[in-house]
């Protein structure tokens, strides 16, 4: 058994509350009279023993009071302050013995002493055992308790101390009616938090700074955002943790407009802010991306002597990577002389956000590969990663096709015991899904002890995706048996499993039972889903009704499936009706002005294409810039259409021209001028071939350099063109190989001449 630290007996000391705070406790053993002497500010312990100082133990230090001896309140004080400190509940329980021993079980202030003791020691049952054996009880007593239960996760109970309390007639404190409302924040109800602010009322306490600073936090946790900031301006005086309140209840709650004002006036009204405010206002400030303010804001941090804070310098530096000032992030980071797993999950977090800010898709390669490499760093510190670190190297392997690097990080979190996490269990399903491993997805869903509607959802969804239809349905039907509600996400998933197996009638009674029983007002995503639908079957008339029952405009990915529909089916006229509200809505977006060239290419209408041509060159659209990339042993390569930088150049076109013969047998039927390049030759239009696009490049590469049995994964940053995706279909069904392909719309996963887009993806 642990012992307490050992305590010194030397000369007189004073018991003050600095002695408290270190690690030893002091005592006082000279060689006098056997008695036990009590000053105010000191403890005075005189016994026969030897006069040179020696260290003893609990044990001993208890042992050499003789028996008889009366014993003052303030030789137990540092004793249970050093049981607090180090957590020491066995030897807590050894003082308790003694405290009995010596009949000061009947002094409250030692014994509410103890109560406190225990309850910090986490044996909370001690705690209440000794408290319903107290000579009598004040409200220390009761809010010792009521702390003791809140502060160890058992809410339920510290109310039902609080409501005892009433009910002797004690009258709570300000600091117990804070306590009680941290409880029913806990327990998730903002019911029973507003019968004690009526209480708060009723005793008009709700003036009080304390009591409206927890008022305000604890509205703002629910989301009464108005509520949090009308408690906030009830109170007289306020002080820095009640305007750091509402300027965190407003950037919590989506108002960080308000956050700064309300920040702006704090300073203006003379409170100095302290790191919690400036934190809160730095997040807020990444919210708006407001990178000007950040940066006054990082100044005046530092002019308040917070330049050396880990929080301060974690959000600055998040900061600055969300703004895309990756320089000075990485300056800040490097001159840290101490870097906390907060630090690295802020790096982390930040370079999988600049993603999604990213100019064009290799940036956000680019940035999702530092973000990687940095999670490969912290692995290397030896510091644990936690929920919100995998959660963010998840999503950057999603959005990177990262396989390999998701499988290593499902590896870590099985290792470091969070894999029943939802949040985590969630992840991992996404990015199997994204990574086009659907078997891995479904195995990590079938793994999860417990499952929300973000997971059910997922799930639904990558089956959907994938072209797995019917396991989607019933995937539905057995969240509905387990009585989740689904939103309207889950019913996008449950529509597009419709309309990749051409299920009309399917589609339409869960269209029906998405309003009439779950009350859910279609959305853009849900119509979009029943004209694709509609469309994939050949029924473009009944695809274009659907559009005229929409209560708002149609956006481009609808324009875009009408589009790919006519094509697909021959209807040439409503096809270039639907690529003229496209450039309507996207006047400049290179791809709808290479879909409209395209069908004016097939129709056969040369003077359409002429026109086409000549607006591209007024409205100065760019150029088409193809890019496609594989990641091979965590190396990237990239491609562009006849890339011949390549040191396997040579083979990859080979490899390519032999498969090109291999694979017109099984019934592929190059398409030999699909696309409008950039020059002109006088009156004469130029024409490219898709030959060697880029994608084709990246899987004759990958043929060239993956072993048989491995799938092949590229990422390209522009969506396909329809020769591509044929001639890689029959690749796949030529070589027995599972061929992943992400391009900028959607996942195609091609295995044995079949694609999860059921060959009907918007290609261009």
């Amino acid at each position: 058994m642990a012992s307490l630290p050992s305590v010194t007996l030397t000369a007189a000391l004073n018991l003050d509350s600095d002695v408290r705070k270190r690690h030893s406790t002091s005592l006082l053993l000279k060689d006098k009279s056997a008695s036990v002497s009590y000053q105010k500010n000191q403890s005075l312990i005189q016994l026969n023993v030897d006069a040179e100082p020696k260290f003893v133990d609990v044990r001993e230090a208890l042992s050499l009071l003789k028996e008889g001896t009366t014993v003052k309140t303030s030789y137990y004080v540092p004793l249970l302050q050093e049981c607090v400190d180090r957590k020491l509940a066995a030897e807590a329980e050894i003082i308790h013995g003694h405290i009995v021993k010596t009949g000061t079980h009947e002094d409250l202030f030692v014994m509410t002493n103890l109560v406190n003791v225990y309850a910090k020691c986490g044996v909370v049952e001690k705690a209440r055992k000794v408290f319903d054996n107290l000579p009598r009880r004040n409200v220390v007593a009761w809010t010792t308790l009521v702390t003791g239960y809140v502060q160890n996760s058992q809410p339920l109970p510290a109310l039902k101390v609080f409501i005892e309390m009433l009910q002797a007639g004690a009258y709570p404190t300000n600091f117990t009616l804070g306590i009680v409302l941290n409880a029913c924040s806990s327990l998730q109800s903002i019911e029973l938090g507003k019968q004690v602010h009526a209480y708060i009322i009723k005793y008009h306490l709700d003036f009080d700074t304390s009591i409206g600073n927890s008022l305000s936090s604890f509205y703002s946790k629910f989301g009464c955002l108005e509520l949090a900031i009308r408690a906030f301006q009830k109170i007289k005086e306020k002080n820095v943790i009640s305007w750091t309140s509402v300027v965190s209840a407003c950037g919590d709650n989506g108002q960080a407009a308000r956050s700064l004002c309300f920040f702006t006036k704090m300073l203006s009204e003379g409170v100095e802010p302290n790191e919690y405010t400036l934190t809160s206002v730095l997040s807020t400030c990444c919210v708006m991306l407001t990178l000007s303010l950040g940066a006054q804001i990082h100044s005046l941090s530092i002019k308040l002597g917070y330049g050396s804070s880990i929080p301060i310098k974690n959000s600055v530096m998040y900061l600055y990577l969300k703004c895309g000032w990756l320089i000075e992030a990485q300056k800040l980071f490097e001159g840290m002389e101490t870097l906390n797993l907060i630090t690295w999950n802020s790096m982390i977090a930040g370079h999988a956000k600049m993603m999604d800010a990213a100019e064009d898709d290799l940036a956000a390669h680019k940035s999702g590969s530092t973000a990687l490499n940095m999670f490969q760093k912290l692995h290397h510190s030896g510091i644990k990663p936690d929920l919100f670190t995998f959660s963010s190297v998840l999503s950057v392997c999603s959005r990177l096709v990262a396989l390999e690097q998701g499988e290593q990080t499902h590896a870590q979190i099985i290792k470091s015991g969070v894999l029943a996490d939802i949040v985590v269990g969630t992840a991992l399903i996404s990015m199997y899904n994204k990574c086009g491993s659907i078997s891995e997805a479904r195995k990590a869903f079938l793994e999860m002890p417990s499952r929300t509607l973000i997971s059910w959802t997922s799930m639904i969804t990558g089956f959907a995706r994938h072209g797995l239809s019917q396991q989607a349905l019933q995937l539905f039907e057995d969240m509905r048996l387990a009585g989740v509600k689904p939103n309207q996400i889950t019913f996008v998933g449950v529509l597009s499993a419709c309309s990749h197996a051409g299920l009309v009638d399917e589609a339409l009674y869960y269209f029906e039972v998405m309003q009439k029983q779950c009350r859910i007002e279609p959305v853009m995503d849900h119509f979009a889903c029943m004209i694709d639908m509609y469309m994939r079957l050949g029924r473009v008339e009944e695809a274009f009704d659907v559009v005229k029952k929409m209560n708002f405009e149609p956006n481009e990915i609808i324009w875009s499936m009408l589009i790919a529909g006519c094509r697909s089916h021959g209807n040439s006229e409503l096809g270039f009706y639907a690529a003229e509200q496209l450039l309507k809505l996207r006047p400049k977006d290179t791809e709808s002005y290479i879909s409209l060239l395209n069908m004016y290419i097939s129709a056969g209408r040369w003077k359409d294409v002429s026109t086409v041509r000549k607006l591209m060159k007024e409205e100065k659209v760019g150029k088409l810039k193809d890019w496609s990339w594989i990641s091979i042993k965590e190396k990237v390569y990239s491609f562009k259409p006849n890339d011949k930088s390549h040191c396997q150049t040579a083979e990859m076109y080979k490899l390519l021209e032999t498969l090109l013969d291999e694979v017109k047998p099984l019934g592929y039927e190059p398409v030999q001028y699909m696309e409008v390049i950039e020059e002109e030759k006088g009156d004469e239009t130029v024409f490219s071939s898709t030959i060697y696009h880029s994608e084709k490049l990246a899987v004759a590469f990958g043929l060239l350099n993956l072993p048989k049995a491995t799938q092949i994964r590229v990422v390209k940053n522009i969506t396909m063109c329809r020769d591509c995706h044929n001639f890689i279909r029959f690749v796949s069904l030529l070589t027995g190989r599972e061929i992943v392909i992400r391009d900028s719309k959607q996942l195609h996963k091609f295995s044995n001449g079949y694609c999860s887009c059921g060959g009907f993806g918007d290609l261009l």
